[in-house]
């Protein structure tokens, strides 16, 4: 079903591969679920999903992040419907049973009919293992397997130059998501995310209109790079157009001049090292098999079915970069909002391929591009033109090891 050079598009349409994906990928591996900084205060809570299971992440007492099932231990019903709140416990609507806000069933009524127990064994499910990188909030369904830092490998590295933006090496993902529900696999979103060959044409009018300078970062002239990270992640790495011309800042395309108290934060944090910083920018990367970080925005990638999935976007925001904060926000609106530019003409993509793949002719789709002009990097990474398909390579071979486990 997986070449090389082409993939099956039965993998996009056929509901048994969903439910093997399902199991042996996002009730396995780590999946990125929510940030930190979304429950910043003790007994703060907020909805998340991990793929298809209803989650609430709860911060408790002590200050420690738990990833809840959003399931009663007794007859099975949703316990939680807010989406948000600051709560101690949860109680269930249906026979009156509370839980505290890291799961422990704490209360129930009429005692008597359990024998006058005042403790069962039984409590809100868990994903069994939970950890953060950088405020950023994995979960895993599987009771064992590779840690969050393996599995991130290098892509911790760009999570780490993200986080190097802010003077403080801080971010926060606290101003809101927007959820957009797209009739696609979530693999064509998880492939487009470092697809460097699209944005000209797909998002040509938009470059136009706005004089943007972005659309020949992705030419065939460009010096940026695509590269397979391992594990199934990729980037595509602008840093090498935005030394080329020196200037901190253009990769947000302003200049230190128009954010002043940020450049000399930065300044002040770093010495030296605050010119580079703000030269090379942010990352753009595709962390398998959910979590996309462009640049100032962050994507949350959730399947709903083989045909539909929901991809869930917020603006990134740096702590101590509160002028370019307010600039994030407006951008992000702009372009992955509810009247976002940049977004809807990359659904129409999802969708358009959707209704593709389920024709009969060809079966196959090709990945082949750049596949004659790969190179190794300096540390060892593969790397292809800012247009070629190393990237999505890359993350069909991992997703094969995955799915033949």
């Amino acid at each position: 079903m997986i070449r090389p050079d082409q993939v099956h598009g039965s993998l996009y349409t056929d509901p048994q591969i969903f439910a093997e994906e399902l199991r042996k990928i996002w009730f396995t591996t780590w999946v990125f679920v929510g940030h930190e900084s979304e429950v910043p205060q003790p007994f703060d809570y907020v909805r998340k999903k991990l793929a298809t299971q209803d989650v609430v992440m709860t911060r408790d007492k002590s200050g420690e992040v738990h990833l809840l099932i959003n399931r009663c231990a007794h007859r099975g019903l949703q316990v939680c419907d807010a989406d948000k709140g600051n709560s101690r416990a949860f109680r269930c609507p249906y026979h009156g049973w509370t839980f505290r806000n890291d799961g422990k069933l704490i209360g129930y009524p009429f005692a008597k009919g359990y024998g006058g127990s005042k403790e069962l064994d039984l409590s809100m499910g868990r994903v069994p293992r939970v950890a953060s990188y950088r405020g950023f909030v994995f979960g895993s369904m599987a009771h064992d397997g590779p840690s969050l830092e393996e599995h991130l490998g290098a892509a911790a590295g760009e999570i780490d130059r993200l986080a190097g933006l802010s003077p403080t090496e801080s971010i926060t993902l606290d101003v809101g998501w927007l959820g957009h529900r797209t009739r696609s696999n979530w693999k064509f979103l998880a492939e487009n995310e470092t697809d460097g060959y699209h944005p000209q044409f797909v998002h040509g009018s938009i470059f136009t209109v706005t004089g943007s300078t972005i659309g020949p970062l992705y030419g065939d002239s460009s010096t940026a790079v695509t590269r397979e990270l391992g594990g199934g992640h990729s980037e595509n790495d602008l840093r090498p157009e935005f030394r080329k011309f020196d200037e901190p800042m253009r990769w947000f395309a302003t200049t230190p001049e128009r954010v002043p108290k940020y450049a000399a934060a930065m300044q002040a944090a770093y010495g030296d090292d605050a010119r580079r910083r703000m030269i090379e920018g942010a990352p753009h990367v595709m962390i398998f098999p959910n979590l996309f970080i462009a640049e100032i925005q962050v994507f949350n990638i959730q399947p709903v079915a083989v045909g539909e999935c929901v991809s869930y976007a917020t603006a990134v925001q740096l702590d101590g970069a509160e002028e370019l904060n307010r600039r994030f926000i407006q951008q992000s609106i702009g372009s992955v909002g509810p009247a976002g530019m940049l977004l809807a003409d990359d659904t129409e993509m999802y969708e358009r391929n959707q209704v593709g793949v389920s024709m009969l002719d060809p079966e196959w789709l090709d990945v082949r591009r750049g596949l004659i002009r790969e190179d190794i990097d300096d540390n060892g990474f593969r790397i292809g033109g800012a247009t070629d398909e190393t990237g999505m390579r890359g993350f069909w071979k991992h997703y094969r090891t995955l799915m033949e486990a």
